[in-house]
C-alpha cells in the first residue's frame, strides 16, 4: 500500500505538469493567433513560434557553421574528425563517463553530419534480426547518463554485430541530456543501418523550456548554446516516428489510437512538426523569406478550435472581436470555468488512483471505428495527420476498451485493449513496445502481452523508486528483458529501506502540493468549522483535503505523516499544520501571502514564461519585460495583480538595482521552508542525488 501510493502521488505530480505546459502553450498560440503583429502581448511571445521553414536546408546549414569557431590550446576534452571512427566515439563515451564537456565547434558539427543523416531516413524504419540474430530496444533515458553507460556495460555499445533502437524521450528531467544525445548521435554516424532512434514527446522544444534541456545546454554552452538549441529544433523534426522489426513488432515512443494508420504516418512531412503540440502553421501564399531570423509565421485563424479537448481548454475560443483588443479584454473568454476544471481534476483523480479510487468507469463510449474511406480522407487532411503524430508521441494505454483523450497528460489519448487488437490485426503485427510511462520494475506487459512498456531511466522518481529496463528481441521476437538500477546506494537497501526512502521523497513533495493549495484547504476547513475553533475531525480533515487535492489518496492513513493529530487521535488543529510550512524570506514580509502561494503552485509555470521571453537566452530579462511578463500571467494564472504588486515584485527580486530581473534568483526567491522536515524546498523532485540524499538519511530531524 505504501508503495502504491507513493508511486501515485509521484506519477499525479508529473502528469500535472505535463498538462500544464501543453495548456500554456495553446494559451501563448490563441495570443499568437489573436492578436495584431504589432502587440507588445504577441512580440513577448511569437519568437517561439518562428519556425522558419521556408529556408532552405542549404540555408540552415550555413547558419550553423562551425568553422569559424575556433578551440583554444587550453581545451583538454576530446577532439573529432569526421568521418568518426570507432575508438573516437569509445572515447567520447568515456569523457562523459569523467565528466569532461566537448567543445561547442565539434558539438555543431556532430549535430549537423546528425541532421543530414536524418534527412536520409524514412519515417519508419524497417529492420530485421536476420543479420544481427539480436536487437536491443531502450526505453525513456531522460538524461540519465547513468543509465546509459550501464546498459553499454551489461549489453555492450552499439556495433554492427549489436543493433540498438532507442525509443525516445532521450532528454529532460536529468543532468546530462546533451551528452546522451552527442553519444546516440555519434553511434547513428558510425552505423546509420544499426542504430535506430524514434522520437519522443520530450523530442520537442516547447517541453525542453520547462523540463530543463534548454537551461541544461545554455548552462554548458553559453556562448553558442543559441545556435545549438535551434539546430536540435530541427533534428528534432526529423527524428523517425517509429521502427518496425521483422514486420511484425512496431516500436514507438507514446502508443496509438482508434484512427492510427501506419500508411498515413509513413507519409507525412514529419519536419514540419517541429513542436508536436500544435499543426503546421499555414502561410499566406505571399509569405515568402530566405532570411533565417525575420520571417513571421502566420497560422491557421481557427486552428485552435478544431483540438482535441484534451489539449489545453476543453471548449473552442471564438476569435471575433479580439484583435487590436488587451489582454485584460477577453481574460474571462480564455480561462476554464470552475466547474470545468473540477471535472478534468476528478477524471485525473480517476484515472491514476491506481487501485483506490474507482473513477475511471466515467469514460465515455468507445467512437466506433474508422472505415478506410474516413483514413483515406484522413491522409489529406493536416489536422487529421497532426493528430496521429500526437497520439504516436503522447498516449497511454489503459484497461477500459475503447479510446478517449488523455486528460491526465494533456495530449494524446488512452486506448484499450480493443484498439490494440483491431490495429495488430490490420497492420499484420504481433506486439506493440512502447515506453513513456514510468513502471516500477522498468517494464509492463498489457493488453493480453501485446503491448510492453518499456522504461530505461532507473531511480526516475528518486533513489530506489523503480528500476529501469531494456529488451532484447531476437528471430523468435519473444521479448527478453534486462532489469538494472544504476545507483550502487540503492542495491545496498532492503525493500523495506527503499520503500521508506522513496515515500519520504514522496510525502515531501505531496507537503509542497498541500501547501500551494493552502487558500483553498483553509476555505474548506472554515466550511467544516463553522464556530472557527482550528480544529476539524479526523474524517472531515480527510474529506476535506480529497475534495481540494482530487489524488484519490488514502488521507486518513497519511496523515500520520502529514499533520500531527490532538491527545484524542479524532482532531485536527489544521491552523497549527499551516504554520509548518511557509515560504520564509527575509525580504517577502510585504508581498501578499495570496500571490506568493499563487507563485509557488505554479512556480515552472512562470520560471517556462520568463524563458520565453528571455529572448537572448541570457537569463535576465528587463524590467519593462518582467512587467509585461506579469500582465500576460495574470490573465493565465487567473489572479489578479495590480501594477503596484508588480512594482513591489520587481523592487523585492532586483536586490543588486541594476534595473534587470535574474531568472534564476527570481526562482530561488520562492522557496517552500517546511519546518516539520526542514527539507531544503525549490529543487526539482527529479533531480535529487544520491548524494543529497546520504546528507538527509544523516539529518536528525527526519
Amino acid at each position: 500500500m505504501r508503495r502504491r501510493y507513493t508511486w501515485h502521488i509521484f506519477q499525479s505530480i508529473e502528469y500535472s505538469g505535463e498538462q500544464a505546459q501543453i495548456k500554456l502553450y495553446n494559451f501563448l498560440g490563441y495570443l499568437m493567433d489573436n492578436f495584431t503583429p504589432s502587440s507588445n502581448e504577441r512580440n513577448l511571445i511569437s519568437h517561439i513560434f518562428r519556425e522558419n521553414e521556408v529556408c532552405r536546408d542549404a540555408e540552415w546549414e550555413r547558419f550553423f557553421c562551425y568553422k569559424s569557431i575556433n578551440i583554444p590550446e587550453i581545451y583538454s576534452g576530446p577532439h573529432l574528425t569526421f568521418p568518426l571512427t570507432v575508438e573516437q566515439v569509445a572515447g567520447l563515451v568515456d569523457a562523459f563517463r569523467n565528466k569532461r564537456q566537448l567543445h561547442s565547434r565539434y558539438v555543431l558539427q556532430l549535430l549537423l553530419g546528425a541532421w543530414k543523416q536524418l534527412r536520409k531516413m524514412p519515417n519508419i524504419s524497417r529492420i530485421s534480426t536476420c543479420q544481427s540474430k539480436e536487437i536491443t530496444i531502450c526505453g525513456d533515458l531522460h538524461g540519465q547518463l547513468e543509465d546509459l553507460l550501464l546498459i553499454f556495460y551489461k549489453n555492450g555499445m552499439p556495433s554492427l554485430e549489436k543493433p540498438y533502437v532507442f525509443n525516445g524521450d532521450f532528454v529532460d528531467r536529468g543532468k546530462d541530456s546533451i551528452e546522451i544525445l552527442l553519444i546516440l548521435f555519434s553511434f547513428l554516424l558510425l552505423y546509420p543501418s544499426d542504430v535506430h532512434l524514434n522520437r519522443g514527446n520530450h523530442e520537442d522544444h516547447i517541453v525542453n523550456l520547462r523540463y530543463g534541456f534548454t537551461k541544461e545546454v545554455l548552462t554548458k554552452y553559453k556562448m553558442h548554446g543559441k545556435r545549438i538549441l535551434k539546430l536540435l529544433q530541427k533534428i528534432f523534426s526529423w527524428l523517425p516516428l517509429a521502427t518496425v522489426i521483422d514486420q511484425k513488432v512496431l516500436v514507438l515512443h507514446g502508443g496509438i489510437s482508434d484512427t492510427t494508420d501506419l500508411g498515413i504516418l509513413a507519409r507525412v512531412d514529419r519536419r514540419k512538426y517541429v513542436s508536436a503540440l500544435r499543426p503546421p502553421k499555414k502561410r499566406h501564399p505571399s509569405t515568402v523569406s530566405t532570411s533565417v531570423d525575420m520571417d513571421d509565421d502566420v497560422w491557421s485563424a481557427n486552428h485552435y478550435g478544431r483540438r482535441r479537448a484534451s489539449l489545453a481548454f476543453p471548449k473552442p475560443l471564438a476569435r471575433e472581436g479580439f484583435q487590436n483588443r488587451s489582454l485584460q479584454d477577453f481574460s474571462e473568454r480564455v480561462k476554464l470555468s470552475l466547474e470545468e476544471e473540477r471535472e478534468v481534476r476528478r477524471r485525473q483523480a480517476g484515472i491514476q488512483s491506481l487501485g483506490f479510487s474507482q473513477s475511471q468507469k466515467q469514460f465515455k463510449p468507445p467512437a466506433s471505428p474508422k472505415s478506410s474511406q474516413e483514413l483515406a480522407e484522413a491522409a489529406d487532411n493536416p489536422d487529421e495527420e497532426w493528430r496521429q503524430i500526437l497520439d504516436l508521441l503522447w498516449s497511454d494505454p489503459m484497461t477500459q476498451e475503447g479510446c478517449v483523450p488523455n486528460e491526465v497528460r494533456g495530449g494524446g489519448c488512452y486506448w484499450g485493449p480493443d484498439v490494440t487488437e483491431d490495429f495488430l490485426g490490420k497492420h499484420n503485427l504481433q506486439l506493440i513496445i512502447r515506453s513513456h510511462e514510468c513502471k516500477q520494475d522498468g517494464y509492463e506487459f498489457c493488453h493480453n502481452r501485446k503491448v510492453l512498456t518499456l522504461f530505461s531511466a532507473s531511480n526516475y522518481y528518486d533513489v530506489g523508486s523503480n528500476r529501469g529496463a531494456y529488451v532484447k528481441l531476437g528471430p523468435d521476437l519473444v521479448p527478453y528483458v534486462v532489469q538494472y538500477q544504476a545507483t550502487s546506494m540503492t542495491r545496498e537497501l532492503t525493500v523495506r529501506q527503499s520503500v521508506g526512502r522513496t515515500e519520504h521523497s514522496a510525502l515531501r513533495v505531496l507537503r509542497e502540493q498541500l501547501f500551494a493549495h493552502k487558500s483553498d484547504l483553509i476555505c474548506a476547513f472554515h466550511e467544516l468549522d463553522k464556530e472557527n475553533t482550528g480544529l476539524v475531525s479526523l474524517c472531515d480533515w480527510a474529506s476535506a483535503v480529497e475534495g481540494v487535492m482530487h489524488l484519490g489518496l488514502p488521507w486518513r492513513m497519511l496523515h500520520f505523516q502529514l499533520v500531527s493529530c490532538k491527545p484524542d487521535k479524532t482532531t485536527v488543529d489544521y491552523q497549527e499544520w499551516f504554520k509548518e510550512l511557509a515560504i520564509k524570506e527575509p525580504n517577502m514580509d510585504h508581498i501578499e501571502q495570496s500571490l506568493l502561494e499563487t507563485l509557488y503552485r505554479h512556480r515552472s509555470t512562470v520560471e517556462t514564461i520568463f524563458r520565453i521571453v528571455d529572448t537572448d537566452n541570457s537569463g535576465v530579462i528587463t524590467m519593462e519585460d518582467f512587467r509585461q511578463t506579469w500582465k500576460l500571467l495574470s490573465v493565465y494564472l487567473k489572479m489578479e495583480i495590480t501594477d503596484d504588486a508588480i512594482s513591489d515584485l520587481a523592487v523585492t527580486i532586483d536586490s543588486n538595482h541594476d534595473g534587470s530581473i535574474d531568472i534564476d534568483e527570481f526562482m530561488e526567491a520562492f522557496r517552500l521552508t517546511d519546518k516539520k522536515s526542514r527539507l531544503e524546498r525549490g529543487r526539482s523532485m527529479f533531480m535529487g542525488t544520491a548524494t543529497d540524499l546520504t546528507k538527509l538519511e544523516g539529518d536528525p530531524g527526519i
